[in-house]
């Protein structure tokens, strides 16, 4: 469930110089896309995340600063309830912001909007994991400053976040005003303009604490439906010319520093802030214990020092980027594209922490800051390969909060575990909705991402604690949900597929396919660990009765036609007149209405597309040919999810123009905001997505029987691809050209090593040196399938 691309804004090409592929860089003051820039230059760990927004506050798009999991409850209205139908939702809200610092230039206030601004430069640097700004203004009253900051979200300490802002005059001296304030209950716009956007809630904090000490406080604040709380202190180290005042104000929603005196020629004024964040989601700590622990932890930041904190951000990255880096020659700007999505994937989770990862991670409030499939279908099997002790976590998440979805079943009436389609602290917080309540496959998602990551990583201590309970209370549920036909086959029926333009269908093929896997998966660990089985109630019969209704799951096919159905029926339904859509009716949730896009042959998103991804061995190659020309033809992609796995069948069936022109939407997505939703958060699935084009689609990687296996090609626009991942604690470095593939293991000893496929051929990789094998030859597909009228990606 993701947002709309459009094709016609996708840019053609560019040039970016090699530093500037590890830079994003804005040069001027964009009034009309503040909301897109924010979310651009968010900086995250995983727990804490800051929007980009200007240092002084205004003019923005939409404030934010989040820790994950910290929201507040409110109730959901239905003009006609019924059983069953959630009554409340969760939204994420702000904690108080620390990111800001005010300057005023003899009584003008610094904003963008006003005076003359000579230069105004915003650079996230990928490799530092920072973001700088450098701005030149001068004031309406002729006063020139000039203003830099560096704000880093710490990803080495957890609570930690800090910025290093300063001011010097550009001519001569100016008198100045600088309010570093921590502000609560920031004033968030409100759009009522599309239904996928964030609803708002007024001030969801209440003051429960304030503390100042000399130039520093804290803050603690309380929600007051969900009953959470949070603490933020802030610490300053600061750098003045002689004669300045300072002074603390501290009030129950906002803490200030106000520093003011004249600022002569050839001198800076220099701020340091380190901001330290806690919170409670249970209401279980005190107010001052919690802010006793942030004031420790801003503390010990500033003792440790601004420089110390850059050189660990450098560490941290440097080590991530040693798997991560992805190199693209021949592009330059998909190069920088792509790292750009694999940065703010490395910094949307944890490795040692108990969350998860929202849709948009923590760099807006899209979706209410929830929690979807989007998250273990996409996210996860990127940071498998890339940083497997963030998938890890993040599966724990969901182990952790197995109790609200076996009460969901509960509620549904239906075995096992149900996982919510959205939600943020474990329980359901979408209103009903065909597309949602019937997406069961969220549950068989979660039990792909357990199987995946077992077979990446070998970790059977996670198995048996943690994988092992997922996978058979899932399995649980499609047991118990499926129904045997009279002619011995198994069948989902009312179920919603990814493509939410079909709801309540039956047989949909990726569910039951992904239910098959689940079965499967949960048989097979139940089977190599039955003692950790039967404390979980799994007997010899019910792991049997898995594997029944796995073998004899239904598998929809038009013999006429020669494809797989999306759903049982779907090729019969009526086609879906693209002759009488514009431009202007997409995307088609907007302007049509369900009724209407439930019983015609389009299709939103990936689907059956999508299952011939993840479950690759379930087709032949003239199957996945014919599937993928047919439904290529009705996927109007009005979702971000749908152009990734369309970009590796697409390469796959040797259609690599296509591929490519697919895989530049995914990785552009937010660079270019292709679908005017970049404001409200970045589309993680739609950057974890660019990364499985590229290594699945043109490294032709494959994992779904437990063996990594590659069968790559490259699509004319690139001259060389070089990719890493991780498997079996071992770093793979993989390096494609025109004429060979080459694995290597470079941090592996000589006598170790692993098996991979390279091309049907399987060969060991050790560290006694790389391993090289030609290019395989790439058959001519024939031409290109079409798309809908207008649908077709832009041409690179």
């Amino acid at each position: 469930m993701q947002d709309t691309p459009t094709p016609d804004r996708l840019p053609t090409g560019g040039t970016v110089g090699e530093d500037e592929a590890w830079r994003i860089r804005r040069t001027e003051a964009d009034l009309n896309r503040l909301a897109e820039t924010e979310s651009i230059f968010a900086l995250s760990n995983g727990w804490v995340g800051w929007r980009g927004n200007l240092d002084e506050g205004t003019p923005y798009g939409m404030p934010g600063s989040y820790l994950n999991g910290f929201h507040e409850r409110r109730e959901l209205t239905y003009p006609e309830d019924g059983y069953a139908f959630p009554q409340l939702s969760d939204t994420v809200v702000s904690a108080p912001n620390a990111a800001l610092i005010r300057l005023w230039v003899d009584g003008e206030p610094l904003d963008v909007r006003t005076g003359t601004l000579r230069t105004h430069e915003r650079v996230l640097d990928l490799r530092a994991g920072v973001v700088e700004r450098h701005t030149e203004w001068v004031s309406p009253g002729g006063h020139g400053v000039r203003v830099r900051s560096t704000r880093l979200v710490s990803l080495s300490r957890h609570a930690v976040a800090a910025v290093r802002w300063a001011v010097e005059p550009l001519d001569g001296a100016v008198e100045v005003r600088v309010c570093a304030d921590l502000l609560a209950n920031e004033r968030v716009p409100e759009r009522s303009d599309d239904p996928r956007a964030a609803s708002v809630i007024t001030d969801p904090l209440t003051a429960e604490h304030r503390h100042s000490d000399g130039h520093d406080g804290v803050l603690v604040h309380r929600t007051e439906r969900s009953g959470q709380r949070v603490a933020v202190a802030v610490a300053h180290e600061l750098a003045i010319p002689d004669g300045f005042g300072s002074g603390v104000d501290c009030t129950p929603d906002r803490l200030r520093l106000t520093l003011t005196g004249t600022l002569p020629a050839g001198e800076r004024l220099q701020v340091t802030r380190f901001a330290a964040y806690e919170c409670d989601l249970v209401d279980a700590a005190p107010p001052d214990e919690l802010a006793r622990l942030v004031v420790g932890e801003a503390g010990a930041a500033r003792a440790e020092g601004f420089e110390a904190l850059l050189a660990d951000q450098r560490a941290v990255l440097d080590a991530a980027w040693q798997t991560a880096d992805v190199q693209l020659d021949g592009d330059p700007e998909l190069q920088q594209a792509i790292r750009f999505s694999v940065f703010h994937l490395l910094q949307a989770g944890r490795p040692d922490g108990d969350r998860t990862i929202p849709a948009k991670g923590l760099t807006g409030n899209g979706y209410d800051g929830h929690v979807l499939w989007d998250t273990e279908g996409y996210v996860l099997p990127v940071l498998t390969y890339l940083a497997p002790q963030v998938a890890r976590s993040a599966l724990r998440w969901r182990h952790a909060h197995l109790p609200e979805a076996r009460e969901r079943a509960a509620e549904l009436r239906l075995a096992g575990a149900t996982f919510p389609w959205r939600t943020i602290g474990g329980r359901e917080c979408s209103g009903y909705w065909p597309a949602g309540t019937a997406g069961l496959h969220v549950n068989a998602d979660i039990a792909d991402a357990v199987l995946r990551y077992v077979a990446a990583t070998g970790d059977g201590e996670f198995l048996l604690d943690t994988g092992l309970e997922l996978l058979v209370e899932t399995a649980r549920l499609w047991h118990g949900f499926g129904h045997w036909s009279d002619t011995g086959t198994f069948h989902l029926h009312g179920v919603t597929g990814p493509d939410e333009y079909a709801a309540l269908v039956d047989d949909n093929l990726f569910t039951n396919l992904m239910a098959r896997r689940n079965l499967q998966g949960a048989a097979d660990a139940a089977e190599q660990h039955p003692g950790a089985a039967a404390r979980l109630g799994v007997d010899a019969a019910e792991v049997s009765a898995w594997r029944a209704a796995a073998d004899a799951v239904f598998i929809p096919y038009d013999r006429k036609r020669g494809v797989h159905q999306q759903a049982a029926g779907f090729t019969e339904q009526p086609e879906w007149d693209f002759a009488h859509t514009s431009d202007d009716d997409y995307p088609l949730l907007l302007h049509f209405p369900y009724l209407e896009l439930y019983r015609k042959q389009v299709v939103k998103q990936a689907d059956l597309v999508l299952a011939m991804q993840r479950c690759p061995g379930e087709f032949t190659a003239d199957e996945k040919a014919r599937n993928f020309a047919y439904y290529e033809a009705r996927t109007v992609r009005d979702s971000s999810l749908s152009a990734s796995p369309q970009a590796v069948l697409a390469a796959e069936v040797g259609h690599l123009d296509l591929a490519y022109d697919l895989f530049a939407e995914s990785v552009l997505q937010d660079l270019a905001d292709l679908g005017d939703k970049t404001g409200d958060g970045l589309h993680l699935a739609s950057l974890a997505g660019a990364w499985l084009a590229l290594v699945q689609g043109f490294g032709g990687m494959r994992d779904d029987r437990g063996v990594l296996s590659f069968d790559p090609r490259l699509p004319a626009a690139v001259d060389r691809v070089a990719f890493g991942l991780r498997w079996h604690g071992h770093r793979l470095l993989v390096t494609l050209t025109r004429n060979e593939a080459r694995y290597e293991l470079p941090d592996a000893d000589p006598g170790t090593g692993i098996e991979v496929w390279h091309h049907g051929e399987p060969i060991r990789v050790t560290g006694a040196g790389p391993v090289t094998r030609p290019m395989p030859e790439v058959p001519d597909p024939g031409p290109e399938p079409p798309a809908p009228p207008g649908r077709r990606p832009t041409h690179r």
